[in-house]
């Protein structure tokens, strides 16, 4: 049978079966989902407002899927009715005639391929979008917006507020992708319920490596030098007491003497150090393997290291260290509510002229509130009541700073803590420095020994030098021209 006489028998098969309910209402149903769509993603770029994320869900993944689902439909039913002519006895053919020389036929062939491109042209362009929106920081933050609320509050806080979920949660490449939608589908089923993680376990398990992620714009090796940090703090004193500690971060990397610094120590490119975690939050690691110098490799273990049993050192964790084991929480990070209103006093937002307002705020930021609404809706009440009652005189004089410092109070207990995932301060500890947390005392603690007697060292100017401590007007900042 040659090539024309078999495209005449199935054009000949589509007209006499495509003639049923199935394939009509498939018909009906894509045509419609297809409009639907094209009038969507024309209102989607004409208007300035961004997309609601279940719209998105609707306009992106469910009218895609209708309209995938008429055009099967329609084969489906020719399907069924060719079956049903066979068991009733019937033979498919003869067909009906068509003669490709009748005008109207060759219109109608012609209005089916034209049918048949668009479908295939809005399929593409839907299947790009449902990718494209599944990828996009709406869809990671706001979809799940209970689950994903502690971390989408925090990223959109954060300096890497610019970057894109899917460029550190998701890979490069189809691989990737299908990996990340598997895995997106468990946690939808989580959701449904009601079985995820409250909260959220930190670290992330099966986070990409930070030299796909982190290195791609931050390059260690690269980064020489010391970076001067300023941080001051407030006494719970009436007049909120300001004191400064400056401190000579010594950052280093790679430089023409060799590694140096932080950097060069930590993450030099022959990967200096592994370490062995027996919990699941890397917080306790009695053992740490370093390549020195030399290039030998020097084991520093803890005497807990050594009372470990077989079973306990076969559930622990060694991993090669890299960015994300010290800087954990660099897109997701929590304040806790000393440094958070001292923070908040020294970029302005908050008077030191008002008495007490540390020790009131951190007194307030520390109260179990029953959900988030409850929070925001008492402390500014509380911040106004006390200084009404307290300070009468004050909260007539400076009412707008009384009552600014009550929603700053309020905006610092909305970003830190969500009763309903039970995240609350220090729920997520952050490993840069030592001071909110363990951080570097991790390792460096003094304990971690070596075969021959060595340790790592816990001074404190093996990573920054001490300017000024707790000052009230540190000398070296006059010095620097910065006061």
């Amino acid at each position: 049978m040659s090539l024309g006489e078999r495209v005449r028998d199935l054009t000949r098969m589509v007209f006499q079966l495509g003639n049923n309910w199935i394939s009509l209402a498939g018909a009906v149903i894509t045509t419609s989902a297809g409009f639907t769509l094209v009038w969507f993603w024309f209102m989607e770029l004409t208007s300035p407002r961004a997309i609601h994320p279940y719209a998105g869900i609707l306009l992106f993944l469910i009218l895609p899927g209708i309209f995938l689902a008429g055009l099967a439909l329609i084969p489906l039913g020719i399907l069924r009715m060719r079956r049903r002519k066979r068991l009733a006895g019937e033979e498919p053919t003869p067909f009906q005639k068509v003669d490709f020389a009748q005008p109207g036929i060759r219109r109608l062939l012609g209005v089916i391929g034209i049918a048949t491109f668009l479908n295939i042209a809005l399929l593409g362009t839907a299947g790009l979008k449902g990718v494209e929106y599944m990828d996009s920081n709406q869809f990671c933050g706001l979809t799940c917006h209970t689950v994903m609320s502690p971390e989408y509050t925090a990223f959109l806080d954060s300096p890497h507020s610019r970057v894109g979920c899917a460029q550190c949660h998701i890979g490069h490449g189809a691989p990737a992708l299908v990996r990340a939608k598997i895995s997106g589908t468990r946690q939808l089923f989580a959701v449904a319920f009601g079985t995820y993680s409250r909260p959220i376990p930190s670290p992330v398990e099966h986070l990409r490596p930070a030299r796909e992620t982190c290195e791609q714009c931050h390059w260690p090796q690269k980064f020489t030098g010391e970076k001067l940090l300023i941080r001051t703090k407030y006494a719970e004193d009436e007049v909120n007491t300001p004191s400064t500690s400056v401190l000579l971060l010594k950052i280093g990397g790679h430089t023409a003497n060799g590694t140096t610094g932080i950097h060069g120590r930590h993450l030099d490119a022959s990967e200096r150090i592994s370490y062995v975690s027996t919990d699941t939050r890397r917080q306790d690691i009695p053992k740490v393997t370093y390549r020195d110098d030399n290039g030998q490799l020097v084991e520093f273990v803890t005497e807990d290291y050594k009372k470990l049993s077989p079973e306990k050192l076969a559930k622990a964790t060694e991993r090669k260290m890299d960015c994300i084991d010290c800087h954990n929480r660099p897109t997701h990070a929590f304040e806790l509510p000393d440094r958070a209103v001292d923070k908040a006093i020294s970029n302005h937002r908050m008077s030191a002229e008002l008495p007490f307002l540390k020790k009131k705020a951190v007194e307030l930021l520390k109260v179990e509130y029953p959900d988030r609404a409850t929070a925001g809706a008492r402390i500014p009440v509380a911040i106004a009541e006390y200084y009404r009652t307290a300070y009468p005189d004050i909260y007539k004089q400076k009412r707008a700073q009384v009552d600014t410092a009550g929603e700053v109070v309020k905006a610092i207990y909305l970003r830190n803590v969500f009763p309903e995932m039970k995240l609350t301060w220090g729920t997520h500890p952050n490993n840069i420095g030592h001071e909110e947390a363990v951080g570097c005392f991790r390792c460096h603690d003094g304990s971690h020994t070596a075969a021959d007697g060595r340790t790592i060292s816990s001074d404190c100017n093996t990573c920054h030098t001490i300017l000024a401590q707790d000052e009230k007007d540190p000398k070296i900042l006059k010095d620097f021209g910065m006061k």
